[in-house]
């Protein structure tokens, strides 16, 4: 009697089915053999990355030149929950470490991501899921109320000359300033640009941990994004966003109007609603 597997014997049974499955070598069953081994490789892989990171999906491609030279269109970027493994310098609020090091205490601590001290981060724009999220560096923890003029970088706040000329300022509520790393077209903070408030940590979604170059650019060819706007991240499950140019301050989608006359800073760029910053 032939042996299961030759293609010339009738399995029987389940085990008898199985066993013919993984071993015939009908072009037929060769054909959905690989396509499951595929597939189920694809899918071990993402489960592994999600038990590491915590969040889902774990990968998400750069589709904005944002955070140039650090991070590139097409990039594959993996991220991970920042409550995974709490860096001892991230700053804590309501007695719970946010995860997050911004730039100020980790250029202290010789601490960086991505060539430049600082986490970078995926967050959600005023912490609504209405827009795709954004991945930008974390600069500053600003505690509820505080006047953080003094503390920020001149070249970032435009041409604001004091806390009052700042949409954000005093801070309506602790959160971090975050920035884009590419200065060409994103010279000034987020929350000087109105793209967002200060990203509280429950709007955090995970920080950036390594990139993968070119991979993303699958997902790119597959959706591409429309003349002017904003730059985006896409991950490659659901869409998550990135922008590229900030917003003008007072005309970013969800924004909250200014709280008097006087003057605004400067602004460069308009990003378009959905995109990620």
């Amino acid at each position: 009697m032939s042996e299961a597997g030759d293609g010339t014997e009738d399995p029987s049974g389940v085990v008898g089915w199985l066993r013919w499955f993984w071993t015939t070598e009908e072009t037929p069953a060769v054909y959905v053999r690989d396509v499951v081994t595929s597939v189920g490789a694809v899918l071990l892989v993402g489960l592994l990355l999600f038990a590491a990171s915590g969040i889902w999906p774990p990968m998400v491609a750069v589709e904005s030149s944002s955070m140039e030279p650090n991070m590139e269109r097409g990039d594959l970027v993996f991220v991970m929950s920042e409550d995974r493994f709490v860096p001892d310098a991230a700053p804590s609020h309501a007695g719970e470490s946010t995860g997050v090091v911004p730039a100020d205490r980790a250029a202290e601590l010789d601490y960086a991501e991505f060539n430049r001290p600082g986490d970078v981060i995926v967050y959600n724009r005023d912490g609504s899921s209405r827009y795709t999220p954004v991945i930008h560096r974390a600069m500053l923890w600003v505690e509820d109320g505080e006047n953080w003029y003094g503390r920020a970088n001149p070249d970032a706040v435009g041409n604001a000359d004091s806390c009052r000329a700042l949409r954000y300022c005093p801070a309506p509520h602790a959160g971090f300033i975050t920035k884009g790393d590419n200065d060409a077209t994103n010279d000034h903070y987020d929350q000087v640009t109105g793209l967002s408030a200060p990203v509280k940590p429950a709007w955090v979604i995970g920080t950036a941990e390594f990139r993968v170059p070119y991979l993303g650019q699958i997902r790119l060819l597959l959706q591409q994004s429309p003349a002017g706007s904003t730059a985006r991240l896409r991950p490659p499950g659901p869409a998550v966003q990135q922008s590229a140019s900030p917003a003008v301050a007072g005309t970013a989608p969800g924004s909250a109007p200014p709280r008097d006359t006087a003057p605004r800073a400067t602004t460069i760029g308009a990003g378009s609603p959905g995109g990620v910053a």
